[in-house]
């Protein structure tokens, strides 16, 4: 298998005591490799005291055994890291990796991107209009159908809308919109449960109650649901917002069409902050990310959880083309 290309995030943030201590402890997989810069993660290991050999290499091919392989950009010296602060150029540089990962994943030189948390004030400094990796990535790729999906054994929950405020998150509940995500939830599924049941949430308090409380079920998601139910996918709603998670820990559905950010976003966390991963649908390559952010305030402090990311990689594994696919599927 290629090689899994990590991002470092901001190197300000707990990224790189994140990956240096992931790599310390096993847990990352041993076709990984780090996209970022060597002086800032030698810094870290020194500050966090983590015992991890780093070598730089120009090319994920070059990359070797014994040591944690890093392609090193040179953006940030060690001089120039600002633990726990917003910095210009380390919001930057955690862009300009994210970059590079995703041209090498198009080029086909790794099998799949982990992300690693970017601060986005700090990249919105050189970026103004950033709004997240999921947007970033999907214009990278040339991809104009994509979604949010946050993962974990326990939920899965994708989104119709994420990064916008909420008076544009009910604009962007379109009958057209939520079809899409439901045939991209589905195809998740073929790869991560055995079966494919899909429940829609409603936008309103109790799914509008036949109009009472808006009428956005009525014109815009029904009519999704039922354009799915026509292609053959198992698919039910719209459910309120209120019971629908409690029916998917329950056993009934595998997984969630939310309309919004937070609806997804609250229950996920709640259930499994450590645990849950955020992966991109829709691009033509693998994305996957840790589900948290870069928490300035315990930054080279050895205090970040490592299981995030050693998810984010396992679902990577799971979601990248196997060399069986690639014999029966050259395209």
């Amino acid at each position: 298998m290629k090689p899994i290309a990590i991002t470092m995030g901001d190197g300000n943030g707990v990224g790189p005591e994140i990956v240096l201590r992931s790599y310390a402890q096993g847990e990352l997989p041993p076709a990984s490799i780090v996209i970022g810069d060597a002086a800032v993660l030698r810094l870290c290991a020194e500050i966090v005291k983590a015992e991890v050999p780093i070598r730089s290499v120009a090319d994920p091919r070059d990359a070797a055994s014994g040591a944690l392989n890093v392609v090193d950009l040179g953006l940030m010296t060690a001089g120039d890291v600002r633990i726990g602060q917003v910095d210009r150029l380390a919001g930057e540089a955690a862009l300009r990796y994210v970059e590079r990962a995703t041209k090498l994943a198009l080029a086909g030189d790794v099998s799949a991107v982990v992300t690693l948390p970017i601060n986005k004030e700090a990249t919105g400094l050189s970026a103004p209009g950033f709004s997240g990796h999921t947007e970033y990535v999907a214009a990278l790729c040339g991809t104009e159908v994509y979604t949010m999906m946050l993962a974990s054994e326990r939920l899965i929950a994708t989104h119709v809308s994420t990064h916008v405020s909420l008076r544009e998150a009910i604009e962007r509940v379109r009958r057209d919109r939520v079809l899409d995500i439901i045939r991209l939830t589905d195809a998740a599924l073929r790869r991560l449960r055995p079966t494919r049941r899909i429940a829609v949430a409603g936008l309103n308090p109790h799914a509008g109650e036949s109009g009472a409380f808006g009428d956005e079920e009525i014109r815009e998601i029904a009519p999704a649901v039922e354009l799915a139910r026509a292609e053959g996918l198992d698919v039910q709603g719209p459910i309120a917002g209120d019971t629908i998670f409690m029916q998917v820990l329950k056993g009934r559905f595998d997984a969630v069409v939310c309309m919004y950010h937070d609806q997804g976003h609250i229950p996920m966390k709640l259930l499994d902050f450590e645990g849950g991963v955020n992966v991109t649908l829709g691009l033509p390559i693998v994305r996957t990310s840790v589900d948290h952010g870069t928490a300035f305030d315990i930054a080279y402090q050895g205090k970040a959880f490592t299981g995030s990311l050693a998810a984010a990689c396992e679902m990577a594994a799971r979601l990248a083309p196997s060399a069986e696919d690639q014999v029966r599927d050259p395209e």
